[in-house]
């Protein structure tokens, strides 16, 4: 499995409800992710294992985002997020105005391997995992853009 992250659209209220009551924020993320239908309408993400090669490359093309530092902490073991709609809607527009080319100059999969990047597969199929950012980082610009269209601030949760 391994570390990853995800994120889920999250209504203004849903995360205050949260971050007064952390001790039951996990049941309502349970609610939102209950079965197909509670995410029917809501944005969602997936960036799972990719989003330390995404962190390596929006810190090298000076892309103001920190997965791992962004946000407001609900739960204090660092495995749930609660990120404003205002931060959503921000992340949105920095994501459309970075281009994938900008990003994709600064893959450099040996530095990656030797920086031991997370999941540290740089060097197998350099290529195939150049593919995977982008195709992530595209997934991860949908998601900011359809949050941001429809109001929502998120949840994103990190498990390890």
């Amino acid at each position: 499995m391994g570390v990853s992250l995800s994120f889920i659209g999250a209504t203004t209220e849903e995360l205050d409800r949260a971050e007064k009551d952390p001790s039951r924020a996990h049941e309502y993320l349970d609610e939102l992710y209950d079965d197909d239908t509670s995410t029917r309408g809501r944005p969602h993400g997936d960036p799972d294992r990719a989003w330390a090669g995404l962190q390596f490359l929006l810190d090298a093309a000076d892309v103001d985002l920190d997965f791992l530092m962004d946000g407001s902490v609900i739960l204090e073991d660092g495995t749930l997020f609660g990120w404003s709609a205002e931060q959503i809607e921000s992340v949105a527009r920095q994501l459309r105005a970075t281009p994938w080319e900008r990003m994709a100059a600064h893959y450099d999969p040996e530095r990656m391997t030797k920086n031991e990047v997370y999941p540290n597969t740089w060097g197998f199929d350099p290529e195939g995992e150049l593919d995977w950012l982008e195709h992530t980082y595209e997934e991860l610009i949908a998601f900011f853009t359809a949050a941001a269209e429809g109001g929502y601030g998120a949840f994103m949760t990190f498990s390890f």
